[in-house]
């Protein structure tokens, strides 16, 4: 149960799903200190939710990290790990017996970091199935 405190009303330990895709400004002003990232708050749930923060928070204590960014699929955690790893000029090697959903994000994900192309290398013959 670490990363999240109690509910000051109810005691639940859980944090509720929240099935909200907006939220609430003050005024224009908290806003913008939203917007402009000048103050932490909620905007819009695909951005950040507070469900999500609470899984981010409860992950990083188990991992003894200062916070985790969880992903709603497997290709939105390849691009967020891949493209943190990588500069402009660097290429994908990957193995030719990728999952299929996998060579298409790669083959036909925009290109930010303006590398070359990719490669896909033979895993048969790395792995010894020649």
């Amino acid at each position: 149960h670490a990363g999240t405190p109690p509910d000051p009303v109810t005691g639940a330990r859980d944090v509720p799903i929240y099935q909200t895709t907006s939220y609430v400004f003050k005024d224009s002003d908290h806003a913008a200190r939203l917007f402009n990232l000048q103050e932490h708050g909620f905007i819009y749930s695909r951005l950040a939710n507070p469900t999500v923060m609470a899984l981010g928070s409860r992950i990083a204590a188990l991992e003894g990290g200062s916070m985790a960014v969880p992903c709603s699929s497997g290709h939105s955690a390849q691009v967020m790990a891949l493209y943190a790893l990588m500069s402009p000029g660097d290429i994908i090697v990957c193995a030719n017996r990728l999952y299929g959903g996998s060579v298409t994000q790669v083959d036909n994900q925009p290109d930010p970091i303006n590398h070359p192309g990719d490669v896909y290398a033979d895993s048969a013959m790395h792995c010894g199935n020649r």
